[in-house]
């Protein structure tokens, strides 16, 4: 699975590639949102830390991608990479008459994985196993199976994988066997958890892992429509740095939830990409801020000379709103390298 076979997650896409290059892995991470979409970004997010070709792009919306040629590319993609292991909802069947768990159907859900690329849901997932109205669960067991696939040296001598896929399935049992696992994983070991909804997890579980939210198409054009708003006054305000009004601008974009703001500076990284891309490779870009002006003019701004002080200056603030900085102190330092970046243009 690649990144360019996931159509219009280009934020969050950029955002995960930016992390991997960075060298910032987190060990345990959540993609929260429907599960169709979330599933093949945690494979192909998988695929790209492991890939020894990445291929980085100079035009597109895309910053890069795994090269899906390499021999890991390849046993990702297949499903039959040995370091790479899964977790899901599962109930008795026909075959498994007691005791169901994870090990006892790894075969059915690959396939199930490769039939629907990733995309299918969790009625698609119990019609596949042929058992009519039961409920699945994610058990003690599975959790016993897990920790033991993660203990073991990596086959490959890279990483050590587990996708938990919905992971609001995950009974008590699982979830306080799990927890150590998450508190002190061994060194290269990346888990992922898939879930459409956080409701029903534990808060033990949630304050562990670092959540990204996929959202569906409706909620970006509704966001984007805000944000874009909110990042034209911002930007306008880094030429004069007039420190009231930054301060009050800045006011404003932290009165925005943690997880909020982070969409909001994702939103800010993939404008910068588009303005880049305007002004260096004559691709013609519609930023869609809603502001004429702003978009005629601005991507000029954006150049070879500082789109990578920009990118960076972005993507540290976001790593410090992931990590609970103060939004205000970030925000500001935020702007203060910005304002000097876009001067370098």
């Amino acid at each position: 699975m690649q990144f360019k076979d996931i159509v219009g997650q280009e934020d969050i896409i950029n955002r995960l590639t930016s992390i991997i290059d960075s060298g910032r892995v987190s060990h345990a991470q959540m993609l929260l949102g429907e599960a169709a979409t979330s599933l093949p970004l945690a494979w192909a997010y998988l695929q790209y830390l492991c890939c020894e070709h990445r291929v980085h792009h100079n035009e597109g919306s895309l910053r890069a991608d795994s090269c899906g040629e390499c021999p890991s590319c390849k046993k990702i993609s297949s499903l039959m990479h040995p370091d790479l292991h899964f977790v899901f909802p599962t109930a008795t069947t026909s075959r498994v008459k007691e005791k169901p768990w994870s090990g006892e159907f790894q075969a059915e859900f690959r396939d199930f994985m490769l039939q629907t690329s990733g995309r299918g849901n969790i009625d698609d997932w119990y019609d596949s196993l042929g058992i009519e109205n039961k409920q699945g669960l994610i058990r003690e067991m599975d959790a016993d199976g897990a920790i033991q696939d993660l203990s073991l040296k990596a086959y490959e001598g890279g990483w050590r994988m587990l996708i938990i896929w919905m992971a609001e399935k995950m009974n008590e049992s699982f979830a306080n066997k799990l927890l150590k696992t998450l508190e002190e994983p061994m060194p290269g070991t990346v888990m992922i958890l898939v879930a459409e909804s956080d409701e029903r997890l534990l808060p033990t579980i949630k304050s562990r892992v670092q959540t990204l939210r996929v959202e569906s198409a409706e909620q970006k054009v509704e966001n984007n429509a805000e944000f874009a708003v909110m990042l034209v006054g911002w930007l306008r305000m880094l030429f004069k740095l007039k420190m009231k009004d930054l301060s009050a601008q800045v006011d404003k974009m932290s009165s925005l939830n943690r997880e909020q703001l982070k969409q909001f500076l994702q939103y800010a990284q993939s404008v910068m990409r588009g303005c880049f891309l305007n002004t260096t490779a004559g691709i013609d870009v519609h930023l869609g801020s809603g502001d004429e002006k702003f978009d005629t003019q601005f991507p000029k701004m954006i150049t070879v000379n500082n789109i990578e002080l920009i990118e960076q200056a972005l993507d540290d603030a976001v790593f410090a709103i992931e990590r609970n900085a103060y939004a205000k102190i970030a925000l500001m330092e935020l702007s203060f390298r910005m304002s000097k970046a876009l001067k370098k243009r």
